[in-house]
């Protein structure tokens, strides 16, 4: 358990069932809040599936936020490289964000992917997203690359970021 300062929240690993609710959730989540349109929900279901597919045991993880039973967020870290390890789809419901979620969530993908020996974590976000870069920069991610994009049905910027563990 964490303590917030509303409560205790817990982070679990992935159950069976979880990816189609964070598929859900993340969706409804941006198109509410950024009018993104049904290609995000595609891309996190395409993300899904690879990670279901292709999991790695030890080398990979999903974690999900929780509090009496209602998924508060999620992330996951997926093997890019030997020594890469690239975090995605990191959200936070709104009814949870100041409760420290998002950066519990980070700082689990980071203590992961340093026990499990990968060098450098990588992501990649856009530039709309300030709640979630503001985490990053905090544990001292690094921009590493900008990049004007059309995606979701807006135009937005597409930012890398980078990690040395």
């Amino acid at each position: 358990m964490h303590e917030t300062k509303t409560g205790a929240f817990s982070l679990r690993d992935h159950e069976v069932g979880d990816l189609g609710l964070i598929i859900h959730h993340q969706a409804r989540i941006y198109f509410e809040e950024y009018g993104w349109n049904i290609e995000f929900e595609g891309l996190l279901a395409e993300i899904s599936a690879a990670f279901i597919k292709n999991f790695k045991p030890g080398r990979e993880g999903c974690w999900v936020a929780e509090k009496d039973g209602r998924m508060l967020g999620s992330v996951m870290i997926v093997e890019e490289a030997a020594d890469v390890a690239k975090l995605r789809m990191l959200w936070v419901s709104p009814a949870a964000r100041g409760l420290g979620v998002g950066a519990r969530l980070v700082d689990q993908a980071i203590a992961f992917s340093r026990k499990q020996g990968y060098s450098r974590i990588v992501l990649w976000t856009h530039d709309v997203l300030h709640a979630a870069i503001a985490i990053y920069r905090k544990r001292g991610f690094v921009l590493t690359g900008e990049q004007p994009n059309h995606a979701f049905g807006h135009d937005l910027v597409s930012q890398t970021w980078e990690l040395k563990l």
